[in-house]
């Protein structure tokens, strides 16, 4: 678990019980009151984040901090970055997290017809950015997996859900193959350079590296799956309902980083600076490639808003594993609410 702090450096924490009593000496609070004029307004709105730990979500963390974003919209973030959807949803139902802003969603949708507090407020990453790889010469498309064994995450999350509309895509009856749970992205891609699996869905970051790794894309979900909502942002209604402001610039943050990303000429350059500080230099051809398709595909929302098909969307694939049991009204599991108020924030300036 990885947790970082936006307006806190890693030299200011490490320097101990009496750096910190300095911290505090000086914190905006502090100097507010000491000067007699303390006012809600002037101090920054608090916020926990809690996010995966893929590579692309721990970049944009880092580019966020570099462009101070949550500084300039006057709000102060913890983040904390678990390994899987289960603690996404722990750390939010527990009032540990306020908000979850780039992870799929499908399972927030049960989890809320059992009764967890929870609401989709925006959308994020619309498009799937993985391909479907396979290190199996014989396997040149995606109608020649039948009978072959796939490496996903558990049944009926993201992975499994993502191959599942695939192979019904192109007529390929899901039950004709053998999912083997291997985990997340980056542990499929390694089982299929291993030739553990016969094919699996991973990252784009590898994209331009096929050959290096001894792998073929078969086929890329972006395209043959455009109305597939790949991530949101969701939050608690505690949250919601006592932290809204913060939310809201938390959320608008994140808008401008997807537009800059999108739109920038200067996306590029900060993107890899971005990513060198928060991977390392031994990967930089991966991080190229993250950039250039986020910029390409424009993957990215510039809006926030996810629409009733795509939500729907969701709810018929948990229906039909099982995972939900009824369909839930729209208003029931979405509050757009507050993505339209941070757009409205950054968009008049």
């Amino acid at each position: 678990m990885k947790i970082t702090e936006s307006n806190v450096t890693r030299r200011t924490v490490i320097r101990g019980a009496a750096g910190a009593a300095a911290l505090l000496a000086v914190s905006p609070f502090d100097k507010l009151m000491a000067a007699g004029s303390a006012k809600l307004a002037d101090l920054p709105y608090t916020v926990n984040i809690v996010n995966t730990g893929s590579n692309a979500t721990l970049v944009q963390q880092e580019l966020l901090k570099q462009l101070g974003y949550f500084d300039a919209l006057n709000v102060k973030t913890t983040t904390v970055n678990v390994a899987d959807g289960s603690k996404l949803m722990g750390s939010l139902i527990s009032a540990q997290s306020d908000i979850c802003v780039l992870s799929g969603f499908s399972q927030v949708l049960p989890a809320i017809e059992k009764g967890a507090q929870l609401k989709v407020v925006a959308a994020a990453n619309q498009l799937i950015a993985q391909a479907l790889y396979s290190s199996n010469p014989n396997i040149r498309k995606v109608e020649d997996l039948k009978g072959k064994t796939i490496g996903t995450g558990a049944i009926g999350a993201l992975l499994h859900q993502m191959m599942v509309a695939l192979l019904r895509k192109h007529g390929v009856n899901p039950n004709d193959v053998q999912f083997v749970n291997v985990g997340s992205s980056a542990d499929v891609f390694k089982s299929v350079v291993g030739g553990r699996v016969d094919a699996g869905p991973a990252m784009t970051d590898v994209y331009d590296q096929q050959a290096q790794y001894g792998v073929h894309a078969i086929a890329d979900f972006w395209s043959e799956l455009p109305e597939y909502p790949y991530q949101g942002s969701y939050a608690s209604q505690t949250a919601i309902d006592g932290r809204r402001e913060g939310l809201v610039r938390v959320l608008a943050a994140y808008c401008k980083l997807y537009r800059f990303m999108m739109d920038d000429p200067s996306a590029e350059e900060a993107f890899m600076k971005a990513y060198k500080t928060a991977i390392g230099t031994s990967d930089e051809a991966q991080g190229r490639m993250m950039i250039k398709f986020t910029r390409q595909n424009r993957t990215y929302t510039k809006d926030l808003i996810l629409t009733q098909a795509q939500v729907d969307y969701m709810q018929a694939l948990n229906l039909e594993f099982g995972i939900q049991k009824v369909k839930l009204p729209f208003d029931k599991v979405v509050d757009l609410s507050l993505a339209r108020e941070a757009t409205k924030l950054i968009d008049q300036g």
